[in-house]
């Protein structure tokens, strides 16, 4: 397996301090620090177009420079969070782009990966990992801020096996669900992934008190979802690291399992920053501060990244470089 193949594995034991850069906020960052309309918040369109491409390449190339300056290497995630089949058919596509779109963005991102390697953005030969690796990545069906309509797994399962087939035959070898608000939805995930040998991440989001959107604490839900289907890796995002930290007591074995943050920079909840016009990009040392106090309690973090209202700047802070 080559050095920057998409399908690649994380490799070695992790426990030593993150190793994966990953993005920020893409959908926010394209749409009030790039002025571009994103239908209902769906970034997955800008692959239709050479100016989109463009966009992509230099948002992506920003974080390919936060992890070579940080010794690390770079998790290369798909920009379709919003490319599922009730949202395709939301954006007014046809449900063949559930297929094309995803086989397009782990095509268009493994290109981009090689790229960034051959002309230097992205620094090779450091690592006992792979410098770079793609991965599928995949929404929530209902809004991500707001717990959606009660569904069994095997219903989520079903939904989502369209994305994940799709990764499948594209060669990534990962998906990863992000901004997931019930457990159910979580194992239904898990369950869609095994059925097509791919490794999955699961997210979870919490609220400011540290709970889910339907209200399970967090900690119940990482119980409960290693119970019924226990993923290859478990991360939060899209909320504050003080919101994060709520949800843990210190003696809170399963903080263990946490291996990857993508936060918030902003303070606010899921309602105001939904009901937001203007961007609340937080305050850069006050995540830093939060972050680090947030990962000192998660002992085998390792991939780190932000959500909504961060970009480059945010993620560089949070990895200690220039952005």
């Amino acid at each position: 397996m080559s050095e920057g193949e998409a399908g690649a594995p994380a490799t070695g034991e992790i426990g030593g301090g993150p190793r994966w850069v990953t993005d920020g906020g893409l959908e926010t960052d394209v749409i009030f620090n790039h002025g571009v309309e994103l239908p209902h918040f769906a970034a997955y369109p800008l692959l239709d177009s050479p100016e989109g491409r463009a966009l992509l390449t230099d948002y992506y190339s920003g974080y390919a420079g936060v992890a070579s300056r940080a010794g690390a290497s770079l998790l290369l995630e798909t920009p379709t969070w919003r490319a599922s089949p009730d949202w395709v058919a939301t954006v007014g596509g046809p449900a063949t782009d559930v297929h094309r779109v995803a086989l397009e963005s782990v095509v268009f991102l493994a290109a981009l990966g090689e790229s960034l390697l051959a002309t230097g953005v992205l620094s090779a030969g450091r690592h006992d990992y792979d410098s770079f690796r793609v991965s599928g990545m995949i929404g929530p069906r209902g809004d991500g801020y707001v717990a959606g309509n009660p569904a069994p797994p095997d219903e989520f399962a079903t939904y989502h096996s369209h994305q994940v087939a799709a990764f499948a035959e594209s060669g990534a070898g990962r998906v990863a669900a992000y901004t997931l608000t019930t457990v159910s939805e979580a194992v239904g995930v898990v369950q869609a992934a095994r059925a097509h040998g791919l490794d999955v991440a699961v997210s979870f989001t919490v609220e400011t008190d540290g709970h889910l959107p339907d209200g399970t604490a967090l900690g119940e839900a990482v119980a409960t979802l290693w119970e019924q289907a226990a993923p290859d890796e478990l991360l939060v995002n899209c909320a504050h690291p003080s919101h994060v930290a709520r949800a843990l007591a210190d003696d809170d074995s399963w903080a263990a399992r946490v291996t990857g943050l993508r936060v918030n920079a902003s303070r606010q909840s899921h309602a105001e920053l939904d009901a937001a016009e203007v961007l609340d990009p937080g305050d850069i040392a006050d995540l830093v501060r939060e972050h680090d106090a947030l990962a000192a309690r998660l002992p085998n973090l390792d991939v780190v990244g932000g959500c909504c209202g961060t970009d480059v700047r945010h993620v560089a802070a949070l990895w200690g470089v220039d952005a």
